[in-house]
């Protein structure tokens, strides 16, 4: 059986195809949203925009690669998180599309949010069943995010520690775009981090139990521009950086939740600077790869084939 995943974050426009028989994604395709040159996002209106004229696009490029008349459900993110008031525009594009497509064909809709895809798709991808069926402690740290979330399946518990101010995709892109690269910058931050060969200092990071700030960060990061640091090195330091936090918050969330695994998803923990430092100390921590970590629909795409699998008709509705 193959299901459709339509994501509409305020970084991508995302589709996936899953086939719940082979247990394997069969295609995903992302198109980011553009953002003029030295700007840190896009207003929620012109998100919107550009999610509905994508998506027409990126549902032509599917079809080329799968028989969508096969399709038997229909997954889309409706909202960011799944909590009361957790609302942005832009994922009205997605819930319209997939309106769209299931109602002449009388498919079933499975609506789920952003953050359960993100939590999906890196369960998925760690080929661990089992911590699907245990609880877990799932770091989400994306643009949006720096939520350590402990979580049951695909269900959120508890939010056991976020952040005081910026979000640590939110301070990676800071610092990209004040370095000349373009929006988002995750990617581009990475790839130059990687360059870096120069032993970096190490930085000073605010972690209290399990929350943390990063304000702090960016404000190092700008020091090191003015002191001429090279874009190399300051990019890896503040990968370094988040690295660090995301070890005291586990250190932190463990002696709460002893022993519990703890897996990683969103666009920041596909940094492989990141992965290498937290697994170097704790190698027993799920990093996966970039493909299931940054924003997708393939979370999406899963979670529908779970629901229309299984039939639980209180969690599917019929547009």
């Amino acid at each position: 059986m193959l299901t459709l995943g339509i994501d509409t974050s305020n970084y991508a426009t995302s589709l996936a195809v899953y086939d719940s028989d082979a247990k394997e994604v069969v295609c995903d395709i992302k198109k980011f949203l553009p953002v003029k040159q030295g700007q840190l996002g896009l207003r929620q209106s012109d998100a919107l925009f550009h999610h509905t004229v994508a998506l027409p696009q990126l549902l032509r490029q599917l079809a080329e690669k799968v028989d969508l008349t096969q399709i038997a459900a229909v997954g889309v993110s409706e909202k960011p998180r799944p909590v009361d008031g957790s609302y942005m525009p832009c994922f009205l594009a997605g819930v319209s599309a997939a309106q769209a497509f299931c109602l002449p064909r009388q498919l079933p809709l499975i609506y789920t949010t952003h953050q359960q895809g993100h939590i999906a798709a890196a369960l998925y991808a760690t080929k661990e069943p089992k911590l699907l069926q245990q609880p877990v402690l799932v770091f989400h740290i994306s643009g949006g995010t720096t939520d350590l979330l402990l979580c049951e399946g695909l269900q959120v518990l508890e939010t056991v520690g976020t952040s005081s101010d910026l979000y640590a995709g939110q301070a990676v892109d800071r610092v990209g775009v004040a370095l000349g690269m373009e929006f988002p910058a995750g990617a581009q931050v990475s790839a130059l981090a990687a360059e870096c060969t120069e032993k970096v200092a190490k930085p000073k990071v605010s972690v209290k139990g399990t929350n943390c700030s990063l304000s702090g960060l960016e404000n190092q990061c700008k020091k090191l521009q003015t002191e001429g640091k090279s874009p190399a090195y300051i990019c890896k330091f503040c990968l370094l950086a988040i690295g660090e936090i995301v070890l005291k918050m586990i250190a932190s969330a463990h002696e709460k939740y002893p022993g519990l695994p703890v897996v990683c998803a969103g666009g920041v923990m596909s940094s492989n600077i990141i992965r290498e430092q937290v697994q170097r100390k704790l190698p027993e921590v799920f990093f996966v790869d970039g493909k299931f970590s940054s924003d997708n629909a393939i979370g999406v795409a899963w979670i529908a084939g779970q629901e229309a699998t299984s039939w639980q008709k209180s969690s599917v509705s019929v547009p």
